[in-house]
Parts: structure tokens; C-alpha cells; sequence
């Protein structure tokens, strides 16, 4: 095992510790982009009213937005030393976003609850950057800016879609 962590060591200037902490925070925001990921694709799929074509475009390209950030975040990881999530099992022990396996869920309730969702992201999001810049890892710190401004404005278009009009 010792041989296995010592090929995985990636060198960086950053105290262990602090990396160890921003590795932690950052395989918390992975295991949360593919809970929200998923759970924007289930919503999805199974989208029905009037506004079912409109919803159905802004969540599968919200979709797309999520996981095109997950190869960037467990990069990051591995960038500053450490290993990263393995598996769904591990997606799951981490994530702090709640699954829905409801049968159906209403339009409204879906703009809610993946808005919800976004809003919680930036809560992670910026815990994240604080610990980031406590280590000085300025790298990690600018890439969560941009992460952030993404999930705001998810937030803000749901929103904006679930108004009445």
C-alpha cells in the first residue's frame, strides 16, 4: 500500500495539512456536482407541463454544465497531492445535496429544489475558497470563483423560470 500512495503522490508546495483540507472540500463539491448532476437529468427526463420543452432544454444544459465542471474539480485534487473519489459508493458517503426518488415531481417543485440545490452549491463553493486561500492555493481559489458564478446563475435562471408570469 505504502508503494501504491507513493506513486500517487503528486509533488506541491502546499502544506499537507491545508491541502488535505482543500482536497477534502473540493471531493465534497465532486461528490455533489454528480448528485446534482444526476438529479438535473431526472428532472430531465421526467419534466411534463406546458412549459415541458423549455425545462426540458434548461435542465439537460445545466446537465451539461455540472459534469463538464467534475473533471475539472478532481484534477484539481490530484494537482495538490491527493487521490480523489473511486466510486459511487464514495459519491454517496460524501455528498451532502439529498437525492430525489420521488415517482413524480411537479415543474414548480423541480425549479425549487435544483435552485435550492445551485444555492447550496455556492454555500460549499465558497467554505471551499476560504480554505483554499487559507493555504494559499491560489489556483484552487480562482477556479472556485468560476464554479461559483456557474452555480449562481444556474440559481438565478430557475428562478427566473419559476416565476409567475
Amino acid at each position: 500500500m505504502a508503494d501504491t500512495a507513493a506513486k500517487l503522490a503528486t509533488p506541491t508546495d502546499l502544506k499537507s495539512n491545508q491541502a488535505s483540507n482543500v482536497a477534502e472540500a473540493l471531493n465534497g463539491l465532486l461528490a455533489d456536482s454528480y448528485a446534482l448532476y444526476l438529479k438535473t437529468k431526472n428532472f430531465h427526463w421526467h419534466v411534463s407541463g406546458p412549459h415541458f420543452r423549455d425545462y426540458h432544454l434548461l435542465f439537460d444544459d445545466q446537465a451539461a454544465q455540472i459534469l463538464g465542471t467534475t473533471d475539472q474539480i478532481a484534477e484539481r485534487v490530484r494537482k495538490i497531492g491527493s487521490t480523489t473519489l473511486r466510486s459511487i459508493s464514495d459519491i454517496s458517503r460524501r455528498q451532502s445535496l439529498k437525492d430525489n426518488d420521488q415517482d413524480f415531481v411537479s415543474a414548480k417543485d423541480m425549479l425549487k429544489e435544483l435552485r435550492d440545490d445551485n444555492l447550496a452549491m455556492v454555500e460549499s463553493l465558497r467554505a471551499a475558497k476560504d480554505l483554499a486561500d487559507k493555504a494559499k492555493d491560489n489556483a484552487s481559489s480562482a477556479i472556485i470563483d468560476e464554479w461559483t458564478d456557474a452555480a449562481e446563475q444556474r440559481a438565478w435562471f430557475l428562478f427566473e423560470a419559476a416565476q409567475a408570469g
